[in-house]
């Protein structure tokens, strides 16, 4: 499981260093083969191979007559990229990845149990405060999974 926030620069190259507390995990787990793609939140995704397909098998499933689910399939299969950690533990994250995330040179990386998020720090830090006020867009009821659930 990925967990955890860390902050990350950038370098001139666009290429992101994992942090080495999930190298290991990500070398045993995919043999350090991963997938970025688009999120709707406007952050990037970060899908260990595996992980990936498992995702990309049931998006291809969706009905194609359907607007949002092909608009779905477009977005994130459509702008998935494979990438590999490289021997200094890092991974590139393509030029028009960046600018779909407004990434620069900060981004801020966020462990979601199966994969990751990466989101550029400002634009995470003014998420961030606006779901810790409860302001912006309301989504609704939680799920009913989640009703028995203690925090």
């Amino acid at each position: 499981m990925y967990r955890g926030v860390s902050t990350i620069n950038l370098d001139s190259k666009g290429r992101m260093a994992v942090p080495t507390k999930y190298r290991d995990a990500l070398t045993r787990q995919c043999e350090g083969q991963m997938v970025v793609t688009v999120d709707l939140d406007s952050c990037l995704l970060l899908y260990p191979l595996p992980e990936w397909e498992e995702i990309e098998r049931k998006l291809v499933r969706l009905p194609s007559f359907n607007k949002q689910a092909r608009r779905l399939q477009r977005l994130l299969i459509g702008h998935a990229t494979e990438c590999e950690l490289d021997g200094n533990g890092r991974i590139l994250l393509p030029q028009p990845l960046r600018e779909f995330a407004a990434m620069e040179k900060s981004v801020v990386l966020i462990g979601q149990g199966n994969k990751f998020e990466i989101w550029a720090e400002e634009r995470w830090n003014d998420s961030r405060s606006e779901w810790l006020e409860g302001s912006g867009e309301d989504d609704g009821e939680l799920p009913q999974e989640l009703g028995s659930l203690s925090l």
